[in-house]
């Protein structure tokens, strides 16, 4: 079924099951992915933001969270989850880069 989740048992994140390949730990999911010599699944990706926060070097320590919301068409939320945290001392930055990737499962043995 078309966008049944399962979890990577190497990382333990939650994936789709027709994945080859876990997008988070990027290791093999399958033995029969690494020997087969197809081409990759044609995917787009409608969604990708890069940005960047500085310390302005002025008082204490800044905190942050990394908060990722998903909504439905009606603007319900269907997921929300605080994917890192952490602090910036003065002088301090960092990056961060959201991407959306979609594909077309496969009719193969692997999608299902």
């Amino acid at each position: 079924m078309s966008g049944e989740a399962s979890t990577c048992p190497h990382c333990r994140e939650v994936i789709l099951r027709s994945a080859a390949t876990c997008p988070a730990c990027q290791r093999h999911l399958r033995f029969a992915a690494v020997g087969n010599a197809r081409l990759a699944r044609a995917s787009i990706c409608p969604l990708s933001v890069d940005g960047q926060i500085r310390h302005s070097g002025n008082g204490t320590d800044w905190e942050y969270s990394v908060l990722v919301e998903i909504h439905d068409e009606r603007d319900t939320i269907v997921a929300r989850r605080v994917v890192g945290v952490g602090a910036l001392r003065p002088g301090e930055s960092r990056k961060f880069t959201l991407r959306v990737e979609v594909l077309t499962p496969e009719a193969s043995p692997l999608a299902r």
